[in-house]
């Protein structure tokens, strides 16, 4: 079972990173924001013992909304 369990998620980690290829700079802040906060926050819930998914989520929502007002202000400088 493990010898087709690792070529499946690499096929899906693959796609996953060649459908980013094509996002402007406002996406791409955005999500990049978004991964870094649903990682913050899945790695304070499990310091803290909280909930790790509603970190994750929390965190998630945080990083992205922070990705683009930072994408906001850089565009503003120009």
């Amino acid at each position: 079972m493990q010898s087709f369990v690792k070529p499946v998620l690499l096929g899906a980690l693959v796609l996953t990173l060649g459908a980013c290829s094509g996002l402007n700079t406002t996406e791409q802040r955005v999500l990049s924001g978004g991964a870094l906060g649903a990682g913050v926050g899945t790695v304070g819930t499990v310091l803290t013992g909280g909930c790790i998914a509603c970190g994750a989520v929390i965190g998630g929502a945080v990083g992205a909304g922070a990705g683009y007002i930072y994408d906001q202000v850089e565009k503003q400088k120009n």
